[in-house]
């Protein structure tokens, strides 16, 4: 399958070097570029893209927005300036599936497009713990959203902790005494259940509703 990609940057110079990367791959092809969020959000609506490779930092509509105005099946893969940088948080509880900085080595972009677009994320759970405990929590003073403990299972709760907490499919099969694809068949439930797109937004759920705290063990 031939990758189609969105480059969606305010800086022409930035689109031009992404280009020059990903098309010397045989398995990608750049079907546009925009300027801003407004654009990238028409263009992925025309060109239906498998994956956007989106900066946050736009005029007019930011990447923020923007990802939040793009559905699935795209996926969004978030251009950053800093590691850690808050408005790519933002973007990742907007819809993005992860994030990768600017200065990243070629090679490591050409792979984050890959992954993003065989429909993983890129941010491993554990790393995606950190980020929600230092962006995404809400405010002590604001009551957690519920768990939609009526929607999962009890199991599915375990696995969804357990997930949050940094575990891979294999750690949690040995946790729970149960084949990795039992735990793989567990994960892909509780996503459509709850309406969320891959383990990224798996774990910032979890950390929103308080099913999961910071420092648990």
């Amino acid at each position: 399958m031939t990758i189609r990609v969105l480059l969606a940057d305010d800086q022409p110079l930035v689109r031009s070097g992404l280009r020059v990367i990903l098309e010397a791959q045989p398995d990608i092809k750049v079907v546009g570029e925009a300027g801003d969020g407004a654009e990238a959000v028409a263009m992925a609506r025309r060109l239906t893209p498998h994956v956007v490779l989106m900066d946050v930092r736009m005029e007019g509509m930011d990447g923020i927005e923007a990802t939040r105005r793009i559905d699935p099946p795209t996926r969004i893969l978030i251009l950053t300036t800093f590691d850690l940088d808050e408005y790519a948080v933002a973007a990742l509880r907007a819809g993005a599936s992860g994030f990768i900085v600017k200065d990243t080595e070629r090679d490591d972009i050409v792979r984050a497009v890959r992954t993003v677009a065989a429909g993983d994320t890129l941010l491993s759970p554990g790393v995606t713990g950190r980020m929600v405990r230092q962006y995404v929590l809400p405010a002590a003073s604001a009551p957690p959203r519920p768990v939609g403990g009526e929607q999962l299972t009890a199991r599915e709760q375990e696995v969804l902790r357990l997930l949050a907490r940094g575990l891979s499919n294999a750690e949690i099969a040995e946790r729970l005494f149960v084949a990795e694809g039992t735990v793989k068949a567990h994960v892909s439930n509780l996503l459509g259940k709850l309406g969320l797109r891959d383990r990224v937004h798996a774990v910032i759920y979890a950390y929103e509703t308080g099913l999961l705290r910071p420092g648990a063990s």
